[in-house]
């Protein structure tokens, strides 16, 4: 298993023309300043939503549907390699991710939380941590999602609809909100949320509780890699905020 992540991770290498992963952040040296997360897999449990909604869009926009045994494989691949394993046009993506936005929207009230992740939550917001949400969902399902839950402690959240480069979007919201690379610890559960962080130096914590399968977030290589919210809780108790923080 490790000589194959190795050489996935030489694959990539050549790939990239020979260049490293720009700006990858590395270990923390201080304590965050923002602790942002995605949305989707993250804080709310939108699989099996995500699911219905993907094969009902299947029918209206022509591709292929995703079978019930295939989960466990889609959960390896990229949001690309789910696009090509479904035959998904990236001319359509666009209105797929809007037209997928608008079903969760009326879905919202049903989507959960995951365990643990309301207790998380409130305890950083407690200890000082300032929280952001990056999303591709839209700001108002969101919304609503932390209304239902009683979460409502989040200082932003930043939405666009790219399903894909999330780097290009996490460098608006560090310019809008004049933030540095090395203020932000990025919690997420797709191998695209560790591709824009290592993009654009922004540290990374992945987490195994979402989307993407734990051996496709490690060869990806985040920074640290969760398999809870409590270990989240537990690794910033080391890095309480600084109190010259906003």
């Amino acid at each position: 298993m490790k000589k194959r992540s190795r050489v996935k991770r030489l694959a990539r290498f050549v790939l990239r023309g020979g260049r490293r992963r720009v700006g990858a952040a590395g270990p923390l040296k201080n304590s965050p300043r923002y602790v942002l997360f995605d949305f989707d897999g993250t804080l709310g449990d939108t699989f099996l939503q995500g699911f219905e909604i993907l094969n009902i869009l299947a029918g209206e926009f022509g591709f292929r549907p995703l079978r019930p045994e295939e989960l466990q494989y889609a959960r390896d691949l990229s949001t690309s390699g789910l696009m090509k394993h479904l035959g998904i046009s990236r001319m359509k993506l666009h209105k797929i991710s809007k037209r997928g936005t608008e079903e969760i929207g009326k879905r919202i009230d049903s989507v959960q939380s995951f365990e643990g992740v309301p207790e998380m939550v409130r305890q950083l917001h407690a200890a000082g941590f300032r929280l952001g949400v990056l999303t591709s969902n839209s700001e108002e399902n969101v919304r609503a999602f932390l209304k239902k839950h009683q979460l409502e402690l989040f200082d932003f959240i930043e939405s666009s609809s790219k399903l894909l480069g999330k780097g290009s979007v996490l460098r608006k919201l560090m310019k809008k909100r004049q933030l540095q690379p090395r203020e932000i610890l990025m919690v997420g559960d797709e191998i695209r949320d560790i591709e824009a962080a290592q993009e654009t130096g922004v540290h990374i914590a992945a987490v195994t509780w979402g989307y993407n399968s734990r051996s496709a977030l490690e060869e990806a290589a985040p920074d640290y890699l969760f398999e809870s919210p409590a270990q989240v809780l537990d690794f910033l108790a080391a890095w309480p905020p600084e109190k010259s923080a906003e």
